[in-house]
């Protein structure tokens, strides 16, 4: 890796770890980055997946004072996070690679919509906050929920977040604050547990998960202490943009292979 390729994935990292805390989706940053750089989609995931599961682990520790008191529940979500990590990396390595490369550019136009559409579930959930004087438990169905994401992010991690804010924020009756903490807690437990068994089994580059790890960690910090008051229509700009720009490179890949 030269150095100006470590520069760029260093600066994606920041980035991305500074997205997930806030809002989530930072690897629609960073895996167009990868792309670009040469990086196989599979590779670009799986280096992609450890490099950031630091920055998910400090964004958590920064929201650790909203979620006093509120652990156990939280570690009862974990579990779910876990057992669905693990079958979206069984997913990711059992399925051909092809298949990984077809469906990878509808997985990043999900995200995109699921971004895009943020704003709107967070409008709906602070509505849902004043009008509805019910408290909602947890319950089977959002663990239910909850693993299903969990899936999802072990097979490809873009937009994990904004469906786990939108699924708690529709089951759950805790602050946005608090839920936004949860999120990024089984972020990453997903991140993480993809990250370790795909140290162990799938093609990484190193180098990359270094830089990136960098990076993502001193983002999670800067999101969860300043990247509240940044603007989040910003943030969201930038991830559609790239997020788009991603699409279209991968749809012109295919053909062109």
């Amino acid at each position: 890796m030269t150095w100006w390729h470590a520069l760029i994935v260093v600066v994606a990292g920041i980035w991305a770890g500074t997205i997930n805390a806030v809002v989530g989706s930072g690897t629609l940053v960073t895996f167009p980055v990868l792309v670009a750089l040469g990086y196989p989609p599979v590779t670009a995931t799986t280096s992609n997946a450890i490099g950031l599961a630091p920055g998910t682990l400090s964004g958590a520790w920064g929201y650790r004072h909203e979620l006093k008191g509120y652990w156990p529940q939280v570690v009862k979500f974990g579990v779910a996070s876990f057992l669905g990590a693990i079958g979206g990396t069984i997913l990711l390595l059992s399925l051909p690679k092809d298949a990984f490369e077809a469906v990878v550019p509808v997985l990043v136009g999900l995200a995109v919509v699921l971004v895009i559409i943020q704003p709107r579930v967070s409008k709906w959930v602070a509505q849902r906050r004043e009008q509805n004087g019910t408290e909602h438990k947890p319950g089977p169905l959002l663990m239910f929920f909850i693993f299903l994401i969990g899936i999802y992010g072990g097979y490809f991690t873009a937009a994990q977040g904004v469906m786990l804010m939108a699924v708690m924020g529709m089951l759950l009756s805790e602050p946005l604050q608090k839920l936004n903490g949860v999120k990024n807690v089984l972020a990453a437990v997903v991140n993480v547990v993809a990250g370790v068994i795909y140290a162990f089994v799938a093609p990484i580059s190193w180098a990359v998960v270094l830089w990136l790890a960098v990076g993502s960690t001193a983002g999670g910090f800067l999101g969860a202490k300043i990247g509240r008051r940044l603007p989040p229509a910003v943030l969201r700009g930038v991830i559609v943009v790239i997020g788009v720009a991603a699409v279209v490179q991968l749809v012109v890949k295919q053909f062109a292979d």
